[in-house]
């Protein structure tokens, strides 16, 4: 009798774990964090750098330079593999010197990936961003611009 009730509990038990890991399905998670210091600003979000492989992605806007940089974060190492950079003076058409006024924030735009939307709001312009694999099949990400447009008029 002792033996059919621990039987008893340990399937109960059992049953009580299956029902937890099924509710956690439903808990949303953080998939993307932003941050900002004087000329900085990062954010994160996931990059499918293979179908196999989906990992975490790091932005880095430097306001100083105009430069936008990613790099994506390898799983197994835990280590950033390099940097992939993009010239938002130039992508903006931004005049050398301008006081310019930066916002950025990821969005998911599918499974396993993000996308970055950049507005620069003297300019009235925003563009989305997305990292991807490297064509030449090196470790690390490139930027892909997926779209620029204005939102409203420049001022």
């Amino acid at each position: 009798m002792k033996d059919l009730s621990r039987i008893v509990w340990v399937l109960f038990g059992i049953m009580i774990g299956f029902a937890f890991a099924i509710g956690m399905k439903n808990i949303p998670t953080a998939v993307a964090g932003n941050d900002r210091h004087e000329d900085f600003v990062m954010a994160t979000g996931p990059v499918l750098v293979s179908t196999n492989a989906p990992t975490d992605g790091v932005w880095l806007l430097d306001y100083k330079s105009g430069k936008l940089q990613g790099s994506v974060i390898d799983r197994f190492s835990g280590k950033i593999v390099g940097w992939a950079e993009l010239d938002l003076a130039e992508e903006f058409s931004l005049p050398p010197r301008q006081n310019v006024h930066f916002v950025m924030t990821t969005g998911i735009v599918g499974k396993e990936q993000s996308a970055l939307y950049v507005a620069e709001t003297t300019t009235g312009k925003m563009g989305v961003y997305t990292m991807g694999p490297r064509p030449d099949g090196m470790a690390g990400a490139i930027i892909k611009r997926q779209d620029l447009s204005l939102f409203r008029k420049p001022r």
